[in-house]
């Protein structure tokens, strides 16, 4: 494990054009790489335009297999430039069989693991259970040149059981791949709320298990294909927190950006000397938490 760790964030839009997102996406990747980025995190699905506002049969030719296209590409690039990419994909794992999977590729080419989303949500132009099956590859961290990765990705962000798992099982930095935005029609103090509760639950992950975390936002506005709505308007704002929650670095709603930050990796120990909360926990009366609800 390094001591030292630059990490870089690739906030950028995405269109109907598989091709324009994936060069956005490179360029962003080749820049931080040569400001001396180690690892580089992609937003949420970062290659296609969010189709899950709609349910719609034909948006699963956006699927591919892993290795495919885009991990190919990415995996050509971590070893060109020797660093480690976090990239989230719609996968194809067989006729009928859909995931929400990020993959980690490591700076020889390799594929490091995967993740498939855990949490899958249902809601108002945000119809993923139509496309994807929930993960079944479990909170596991992923072992890399870097460090430990506790990927995680979107709705996950929102699950305390989740960001814990990971790091019981050692994870070292948690990271979202995000696309996640407003109902233009919400008044700014709504905006403001859900923006706000956003970051604190991911912020809060980072100080209950003394982990930096580290999420990646997609930003502007994608149409609603059906018109029922007035689409999604992705808020950006990609950020990196620090072990106790701090802001390390924080990019703008609306502009494409490249973040860059260095952690500080031996802090996560030090932090957890003085705040103890996995010596502390009460792991005899915590069985109830297996229940969906107490009646």
């Amino acid at each position: 494990m390094k001591e030292t760790l630059s990490v870089a964030l690739i906030q950028h839009p995405c269109t109907g054009d598989y091709g324009s997102n994936l060069s956005l996406s490179i360029q962003g990747i080749r820049t931080a790489a040569a400001k001396g980025a180690e690892l580089i995190v992609l937003p949420e699905l970062h290659t296609l335009p969010y189709f899950c506002q709609v349910e719609n049969t034909e948006n699963f030719d956006f699927a591919e297999e892993i290795p495919g296209p885009t991990s190919t590409r990415l995996s050509e690039l971590a070893l060109e430039l020797k660093i480690v990419i976090v990239a989230s994909l719609f996968e194809k794992r067989a006729p009928g069989l859909y995931h929400n999977t990020a993959v980690v590729l490591e700076r020889n080419g390799s594929m490091a693991g995967k993740y498939r989303k855990m949490h899958i949500p249902d809601d108002p132009g945000y119809y993923e259970k139509f496309y994807f099956t929930p993960g079944d590859l479990g909170f596991e961290p992923i072992q890399t040149s870097v460090g430990k990765l506790g990927i995680l990705v979107c709705w996950d962000q929102w699950y305390p059981e989740a960001a814990r798992l990971m790091a019981l099982a050692g994870a070292e930095i948690l990271i979202y791949p995000t696309a996640i935005g407003w109902d233009p029609r919400d008044n700014e103090g709504e905006k403001r709320r859900q923006l706000e509760a956003w970051q604190l639950i991911q912020r809060s992950h980072a100080i209950a298990n003394g982990l930096p975390v580290v999420s990646c936002n997609r930003i502007g506005l994608e149409p609603d294909p059906s018109h029922q709505s007035a689409g999604i308007h992705f808020w950006g704002n990609s950020f990196v927190a620090g072990p106790q929650g701090e802001l390390m670095v924080q990019a703008e709603a609306e502009e494409e950006q490249i973040l860059i930050t260095h952690l500080d990796l031996n802090h996560t120990e030090n932090i957890r000397r003085i705040w103890p909360y996995l010596r502390d926990r009460r792991i005899d009366a915590y069985s109830d938490l297996t229940r969906r609800y107490r009646d």
